[in-house]
């Protein structure tokens, strides 16, 4: 049950090709935004689909497979740990960020 404490688990689309980045030696980051759906009926009965944005982030080997196989849309189910953190801004306002540091990638959806 420890590992239930902060696990994430999203199925969605992204919505643009992910940004890759090479740190030190050869270590790689991959970040992406994921669209996800929930889709319920309203006190009319009208169906309503709403869209959530996720920030995502994926380090080492995943990122490289993240960098050669995902594009813009691609259907993926992650799971990951949720995180957060700050920062103080050019204007010095502190601003909070938060994402999820995915450690599994599957790729649906049809091959391109």
């Amino acid at each position: 049950m420890s590992n239930l404490k902060n696990n994430v688990r999203l199925m969605g689309n992204l919505g643009a090709a992910p940004e890759i980045k090479t740190i030190a030696e050869n270590k790689k980051l991959a970040k992406f935004s994921m669209a996800t759906n929930e889709t319920y009926k309203n006190e009319k009965g009208e169906k309503v689909t709403e869209t959530y944005w996720h920030n995502i982030v994926v380090w080492g080997k995943l990122a490289g497979i993240a960098e050669k196989y995902l594009n813009k849309g691609s259907e993926v189910a992650i799971e990951g740990k949720l995180t957060n953190r700050s920062y103080t801004d050019k204007e010095g306002i502190k601003r909070y960020h938060t994402e999820i540091v995915a450690n599994e990638i599957l790729m649906l959806g049809s091959k391109s």
